[in-house]
């Protein structure tokens, strides 16, 4: 028999099957790794030793290897540097909240097509897709690594490196996985999907997983501006993006995140404030004010300070939208949110095979 990926359920049945393994066997091995983190070789430990060495041959748990690990000094964030099969780099985030609550930004490509002018991974000129495998991947270590804490995995956010609707079905393998009771199990509301706003995909997403949370990179109200900052919105166009949030309320219960990039001077006067309030009209969101954290390419750009952020949420709040200040984690080891890039992987890509950018659904 061929070797099987620990994520696919079928093909460990199959191999369940060939060894003549207990069900209970396989139960308390995927237990193990998927719910406790207790890593390959103490999920192996829950085979019978006389079959273990095949199994273990068979059995491939991870694609990615950790390259480098990163600890902030100012607060609770953790950047994982992992290496894919291929050599490119990947960057997944740990973010401990003062609340004691853990949340993980996963990575949905190397790079990324949209090429939003304030975010470093947009930059790197290059989109390539990572696989379920790799993307689950990131999600195992990081449990591995908290689990020696006390801590574990309580959120996941795919808002690292890529647009996650430009890999649409790996991002749904994935997601399917954590749902799944015999994988991870995650509880649906637990999981974010952050996109840059492809209305299309944005939608399959709610039918397909209707208790999955939704964000959408909004920025500004402003067409004009938006496809300054953000070139896919001259694709998309404020009009569709509002008229996908509506439908997606009516599949969803749970509100849409929108998220608000504050720079100074672009986006964050009186004007604007009352502009987003108008586009929000009829709509069930809650809105989250984003600190722009700087990145090298892009050092026009400044965020907006904390008495302006203040302002432009008691415009917000007083037209009865629930609205949040994002607490930016990581600063200080480039893992904050628009921060994640890795230029070694453009002399990777040319090694390898010529990257072609990969075209959003629909």
């Amino acid at each position: 028999m061929a070797s099987c990926n620990i994520y696919d359920s079928v093909s460990v049945d199959r191999l369940r099957a060939e060894f003549r393994i207990e069900p209970q066997r396989i139960r308390r091995l995927r237990t193990a790794f998927f719910k406790k983190s207790l890593g390959p070789e103490a999920a192996l430990a829950e085979i019978p030793a006389e079959v273990r060495p095949a199994v273990r041959q068979q059995l491939k748990f991870l694609r990615l290897t950790v390259e480098k690990r990163y600890d902030s000094k100012l607060d609770g964030a953790t950047k994982v540097l992992f290496r894919t099969t291929q050599g490119y780099l990947v960057e997944t985030v740990i973010l401990r909240s003062g609340s004691g609550r853990t949340s993980l930004c996963v990575s949905s490509q190397v790079g990324c097509a949209a090429n939003c002018e304030f975010c470093a991974t947009g930059k790197m000129g290059m989109a390539h897709d990572l696989s379920a495998a790799e993307m689950l991947d990131q999600i195992v270590v990081a449990g591995e690594l908290l689990a020696e804490e006390g801590r574990r995995v309580r959120n996941i956010v795919f808002m690292g490196m890529g647009e996650p609707f430009h890999n649409e079905p790996s991002l749904y393998e994935t997601v399917s996985a954590l749902l799944d009771p015999r994988l991870f199990h995650y509880a649906p509301g637990r999981i974010l999907i952050s996109s840059v706003g492809i209305p299309a995909a944005m939608i399959r997403a709610a039918g397909r997983f209707p208790e999955v949370h939704l964000a959408l990179s909004l920025h500004s109200a402003c067409q004009d501006f938006r496809q300054q900052i953000i070139p896919l919105a001259a694709r998309y166009s404020l009009v569709e993006l509002r008229k996908a949030v509506e439908r997606i309320n009516q599949i969803q219960r749970c509100s849409v995140m929108i998220e608000y990039l504050m720079l100074a001077g672009r986006n964050d006067s009186a004007d604007d404030a009352h502009r987003l309030v108008e586009w929000l009209k009829g709509l069930r969101v809650h809105v989250n004010l984003i600190p722009f954290n700087p990145v090298r390419e892009a050092p026009h750009l400044k965020s907006t300070d904390r008495a302006g952020r203040d302002a432009f949420a008691t415009i917000l709040k007083s037209s009865g939208y629930t609205t949040t200040i994002r607490y930016s984690l990581g600063a200080d080891i480039a893992a904050a949110c628009g921060q994640l890039v890795q230029q070694e992987n453009r002399k990777i890509a040319r090694t390898i095979q010529p990257i072609e950018v990969v075209k959003p659904f629909g």
